[in-house]
């Protein structure tokens, strides 16, 4: 089986390169091809540029001509379970609730066939875990980063795989879900509260990050944030950082991440949307600066999960403290 991906090129990407097109195409963005990627099917015979193979990346495109591009399903590999230790706070017959380590990869991927949380689900439930998700995402209805901590709820049947899906589609507009996550951003909203309302897609340029795009090219993103307390001071007298709660209105990739850096105020320890701020350590006091270091991720934690049950529309509501490394920063920056 394939895909098959028909784009004809406009007056914008008249003269560019074949790949670069490519890369900064709406449809493509959405089936997560990156530039590396798109080279790959290009050496591999399976771009064609008005019928012709396409040989060469490089290759300078002409306002009319039509690209196809013909990808390959891939074929991945069956998951192994592994005995992980997990920290389960809820499970019945249909759903897992677990409190997710940082540093767990949720599942397998480039980079990443073992040791990931579906490893971790396979030896535990067997086979009642949900297939719905495909070999690679068994149960699997939302995620969190690998670096992210907090609460993810896991299905168990494919009758509450369905409903969970469902859930989170809606994003608890007209059904029952909160999820609320506790950052630790540098600097302070000049307001307790607010909205951001910022597309979300692919970067142009760095295909592994996320960024605010054009309506036209991204896809809905909404967080709700308020501030819970602001700590020391920088050498301007202003508070140094914050720590936040955010509510997701929508759940995209990386949106936490990449809303607060669009409002001027990136998580600590994000090297990839907080890289410029780095500088700012300097100004912490020594104990957070060491917190900092040892936390070596985003300062980033589900804090709450409620939803309906799937089976039994029973209300739950799951909480869960931040790990001994995000707690221990938020204390160091109070001194």
């Amino acid at each position: 089986m394939t895909t098959r991906i028909e784009i004809e090129v406009d007056a914008t990407g008249a003269t560019q390169r074949l790949d670069q097109f490519l890369s900064a195409q709406a449809v493509v963005q959405a089936e997560s091809l990156s530039r590396t990627r798109i080279q790959a099917l290009i050496d591999g015979g399976s771009v064609t540029v008005d019928g012709a193979k396409a040989t060469q990346a490089k290759l300078k495109i002409r306002a009319g001509q039509i690209i196809v591009i013909e990808v390959p399903d891939a074929t991945p590999a069956e998951p192994l379970g592994e005995a992980i230790a997990l920290n389960i706070v809820f499970e019945d017959d249909h759903i897992v609730v677990l409190d997710k380590p940082a540093g767990l990869v949720v599942h397998p991927g480039a980079g990443n066939e073992t040791g990931t949380l579906v490893n971790a689900l396979i030896a535990h439930c067997g086979d009642t875990l949900s297939g719905i998700g495909g070999v690679k995402r068994p149960g699997i209805v939302h995620r969190l980063d690998k670096d992210t901590s907090g609460l993810l709820v896991v299905a168990k049947t494919d009758a509450a795989h369905h409903r969970l899906s469902r859930l989170f589609a809606d994003h608890g507009r007209s059904l029952s879900l909160t999820r609320e996550y506790l950052a630790l951003v540098w600097g302070a909203p000049d307001r307790q509260s607010g909205i951001v309302d910022a597309p979300l897609g692919r970067h142009a340029i760095q295909r592994e990050k996320m960024a605010v795009v054009p309506e036209a090219r991204g896809r809905e993103a909404i967080t709700h944030w308020r501030v819970i307390e602001t700590f020391s001071k920088d050498r301007d007298g202003k508070p140094i950082a914050s720590l936040i709660a955010c509510q997701l209105e929508t759940g995209r990739t990386h949106q936490i991440r990449v809303h607060m850096a669009h409002i001027g105020h990136p998580l600590l320890g994000d090297k990839t949307y907080g890289a410029g701020f780095k500088t700012k350590a300097s100004q912490l006091p020594e104990a957070a600066r060491a917190a900092l270091t040892t936390l070596d991720r985003q300062a980033l934690h589900a804090r709450a999960l409620g939803f309906e049950h799937p089976i039994t529309g029973e209300e739950l509501l799951f909480e869960s403290e931040p790990p001994e490394d995000f707690a221990n920063l938020a204390r160091a920056l109070k001194s």
